[in-house]
């Protein structure tokens, strides 16, 4: 166990001492202090319901939304089309006697839960160099000639690449938290704030939304990482990887929705990668689909690329490497 940590921190330490690597940190930072500082400008904050006449500003806003639902015939644009919403919205605070709670670092944090799709693209790049570097350089052969077996080489390489994810999803939690904490303020250490969920509105507390967001995030990350990993082992080829890897996850929708009318096409990954699928009110993709269902598929997919990988690693002569 203690040669393990060993190869667990040597792996770690060859992905932090690379100047990509504190890049790709520096990439998250400037895309969540950007954000703060758009936010900043556009984002409503709430500030008008913060008084003790908050209903009366509310039924104001409401007489004016429904004026210009009214009129909406003859005007166009976001503002219109989100109108309902906004007008079902105001009606769940009024009639739940619920105050509005300001717009604050939270929120901000929840609202970059988009950001994980960048944690993701680092973390596949990382994935697809992890191994392939060492037989692009010739370092492989130093790692072998250790009295360790390959297996646990292997898994200490996959290991380093699940805890880089951990740790750049933790650095954008708390950047985003600062951040958010300095443009907008803290709104209480577990506010509760209305949002739409299952086609209505719930009050909800945005340190459990924060969680549950980030958390089912989190199944797409290692799923994709794990699929980088396997092929960049398998065809030992980094952008191969890469490339694959980044094209599913933006196409892997388009995919899904092309075949959607076929019963099989729920075994598909990438109709099953993303969870919240079923916590929002859109549904999965393919009728019958449920959360269950899609982990089995999720587990099944996993252990095959991390056995496809431990057979061509192990199995892989070196020699000429």
């Amino acid at each position: 166990m203690n040669n393990f940590i060993k190869l667990v921190g040597n792996e770690l330490g060859k992905i932090y001492i690379r100047k990509s690597t504190w890049a790709m940190y520096i990439i998250i930072a400037v895309l969540v202090i950007g954000g703060a500082a758009l936010s900043y400008s556009f984002v409503d904050t709430g500030e008008e319901y913060q008084g003790d006449d908050w209903r009366e500003v509310m039924q104001q806003e409401n007489e004016e939304i429904m004026s210009e639902m009214e009129n909406a015939e003859s005007q166009s644009g976001f503002n219109v089309a989100m109108n309902p919403m906004q007008l079902e919205k105001n009606n769940f605070h009024l009639e739940n006697d619920i105050q509005p709670t300001g717009y604050g670092t939270w929120q901000y944090v929840l609202e970059n839960q988009g950001l994980l799709s960048i944690v993701s693209l680092l973390t596949i790049i990382v994935a697809a160099g992890i191994v392939t570097h060492e037989f692009k350089w010739g370092t492989i052969k130093l790692l072998l000639i250790r009295p360790i077996s390959r297996s646990k080489i292997l898994l200490s390489k996959f290991t380093a690449v699940i805890i880089f994810a951990l740790v750049t999803l933790l650095f954008l939690l708390v950047s985003s938290w600062l951040t958010g904490a300095a443009f907008f303020g803290i709104e209480g250490w577990n506010p509760s704030v209305v949002m739409q969920q299952g086609g209505e509105y719930v009050l909800v507390e945005v340190g459990s939304e924060i969680i549950t967001e980030y958390g089912l995030g989190m199944v797409n990350l290692v799923m994709m990482t794990t699929f980088a990993f396997m092929i960049s082992i398998v065809f030992r080829n980094s952008s191969l990887a890469i490339g694959t890897a980044i094209f599913l996850m933006l196409a892997g929708n388009t995919v899904v929705g092309i075949f959607n009318q076929y019963d099989w096409a729920k075994y598909i990954l990438f109709a099953n990668t993303d969870l919240s699928q079923y916590t929002n009110n859109f549904g999965p993709p393919i009728e019958g689909m449920t959360m269950g269902f899609s982990i089995s598929v999720l587990v099944v997919y996993f252990v095959i690329f991390m056995v496809l990988s431990w057979l061509v690693f192990t199995k892989r002569d070196v020699a000429g490497s």
